[in-house]
């Protein structure tokens, strides 16, 4: 028991050594339980990021597998994982960098029937998704039962992100009920690999962020970044 505590103490020293966080707040981290909903371009820095800060529970839903076109920006999988379910992926490679992380792997499409019962078992969710049916449905399903949720998306060389907690703007507040013009998949419509990056690191911030009760989230406020021109900017939403 002592070695695991000392494995413990050493790795999350750099936490631990941050007045915002400090001991109680790498406690709270390592009490946390965050649903990634999506194991893919944000799915991937958001994991890794959570796992390596010793988020207790994480819940990974995807009922994709690993193609080859993935591996250009889903840095969670590697070309011995072609043909694998992305979620038995991302379990090896999560207890591979922390084995004090429990990893719950769900291999299923998020639903209405099945949201409420899923969302409801975590603290915050993380949404990693790539359309807009399932971005709505996660956004409704947070809002019904009062679960906060990270938002996190992506297009070509920009990306975006807020958070959602009940009494802010959600994402109907900021986009409507319609779903984007031409939306495509990043496969289709194309994106630069770092960006996904940049964006989901973003999101893990969020949610370490939240669990640690450390700085101020984006609440009513959505972070747009534009690789193009190397750039951020914020834009504020009072509904």
């Amino acid at each position: 028991m002592s070695k695991q505590l000392d494995d413990i103490t050493e790795r999350y020293k750099g936490h631990r050594a941050l007045c915002e966080i400090d001991i109680p707040g790498q406690r709270a981290i390592e009490n946390g339980r965050v649903l990634v909903v999506g194991a893919g371009g944000l799915g991937s820095p958001v994991c890794l990021y959570l796992a390596a800060a010793g988020v207790g529970t994480i819940g990974v839903v995807d009922a994709d597998t690993v193609s080859l076109s993935n591996l250009q920006r889903q840095i969670m999988h590697f070309t011995a994982d072609l043909g694998r379910l992305k979620v038995e992926s991302a379990a090896e490679k999560i207890t591979a960098l922390n084995p004090h992380v429990r990893i719950l792997p769900l291999a299923v499409m998020i639903t209405e029937e099945n949201a409420a019962s899923i969302l409801g078992e975590y603290d915050i969710v993380v949404d990693c998704t790539d359309n807009f049916a399932t971005r709505l449905l996660l956004n409704d399903t947070c809002v019904s039962i009062g679960k906060p949720m990270v938002y996190g998306a992506v297009q070509r060389m920009a990306g975006q992100v807020f958070t959602y907690l009940p009494g802010y703007a959600d994402y109907r507040a900021w986009f409507g009920d319609m779903p984007p013009r031409n939306e495509q998949p990043c496969a289709v419509n194309g994106v630069m690999n770092t960006v996904v990056g940049v964006v989901g690191t973003l999101q893990a911030t969020e949610v370490i962020k939240f669990l640690s009760h450390a700085g101020d989230l984006l609440c009513g406020r959505l972070l747009l970044f534009d690789a193009v021109t190397m750039t951020f900017r914020e834009i504020k939403n009072r509904r």
